[in-house]
């Protein structure tokens, strides 16, 4: 059997198995489903090496969740897989420090800047001496920082309270995980020492990085990041549980930050292609928001040279093609979609 007759039979044994699932489906549940089958084929990039625990991920864990702000939730593929948060927790943390310091001090310790720089950048602004962004690591190793608390378990509690309001549900730190992070982690140390050369950062260093190995080495799954983007889009408010997991004055900076900054240094061409505010994390996830209508979450190992889910964005840029999610798309009201959440075909 030659290569195409191979993928020809790949293609065969997905569909057959979506089938069924769309014969009662939602038209969305129908283009999610046809998203899947595309691209679960689609074997380009690798997973993160880097970290040698998760070099051990299955690259071919694919998964697709759509949660809208009013409770409904659209889902293809491996959703329960557990993985490891990584930088998608990036956004989230930084809503925790303007809760907790407001936003004019984070604004002093952490800038709001594009960078063009790869994520792990050894870099700081020269004018300022503050890191570019919350969403690069320098900036999430000193928002890390500025999250309250009396003690280093004190402040995990915090941060782990703050994702159960988020998603719903309790979360845990894949401790094999944390540790692989901690013991290979000099770039993200040298970035510590950089910035208290600076005086961005206090001299705690060692508590600071290590909440933020156990911030990135939370494990959730694609519902979760979901659901945790739905409750950016319902202006801080969890669709699920009613839960407030952040206020809603600082919805606007997390999103503005996410827009401009979620995704590496692809964060301009995304803004451009996709138009929607996001971020990823280097265990193949990706959180994107589409204020006031939904949250879209999407898990694939497999990343590009930045740092993206290759699946992820493609499913991105596809949905947002599709039903006209673009920030900038003013001639769309959103009405293809909100369509396509009706049931149209039965057995």
């Amino acid at each position: 059997m030659n290569d195409s007759q191979n993928q020809q039979a790949l293609d065969a044994q997905l569909d057959s198995l979506i089938q069924p699932f769309k014969a009662v489906a939602s038209p969305l549940q129908e283009f999610l489903s046809d998203l899947y089958i595309k691209y679960k084929p689609l074997t380009e990039g690798k997973v993160a090496d880097y970290i040698p625990e998760l070099a051990k991920v299955d690259p071919d864990l694919f998964a697709i969740s759509v949660v809208t702000v009013d409770g409904k939730v659209i889902e293809v593929g491996d959703i329960d897989q557990l993985f490891t948060i990584q930088s998608a927790s990036k956004p989230f943390v930084h809503g925790l420090t303007l809760e907790d310091c407001g936003r004019d001090f984070v604004l002093s310790r952490v800038g709001v800047e594009p960078t063009g720089e790869a994520f792990n950048a050894i870099v700081l602004d020269e004018s300022s001496g503050r890191p570019y962004n919350p969403m690069v690591n320098a900036g999430a190793i000193a928002t890390a920082g500025l999250v309250k608390g009396d003690d280093p378990t004190a402040k995990l509690n915090r941060v782990m309270e703050m994702f159960r309001n988020y998603c719903g549900r309790d979360l845990y730190v894949d401790m094999s995980v944390y540790t692989s992070e901690r013991s290979t982690g000099h770039r993200n140390r040298a970035i510590a020492h950089l910035m208290l050369n600076f005086g961005m950062v206090d001299q705690n260093l060692d508590d600071m990085l290590d909440l933020y190995f156990k911030q990135c080495s939370v494990m959730v799954n694609c519902h979760d990041l979901g659901v945790m983007a739905a409750t950016l889009a319902n202006n801080g408010r969890n669709p699920m549980t009613n839960a407030r997991a952040l206020d809603s004055q600082y919805i606007k900076d997390v999103l503005s930050v996410m827009y401009t900054c979620g995704m590496y240094d692809y964060s301009g061409e995304w803004s451009y292609r996709v138009g929607l505010p996001a971020k990823s994390g280097v265990g193949g996830g990706i959180v994107a928001v589409v204020p006031k209508l939904l949250g879209i979450g999407v898990f694939s190992p497999r990343l590009d040279s930045r740092g993206n889910s290759v699946r992820g964005v493609k499913v991105c840029e596809e949905l947002s093609s599709h039903f006209g999610f673009h920030s900038f798309d003013l001639h769309d009201d959103h009405s293809k979609f909100l369509s396509s959440l009706t049931r149209t075909r039965s057995t």
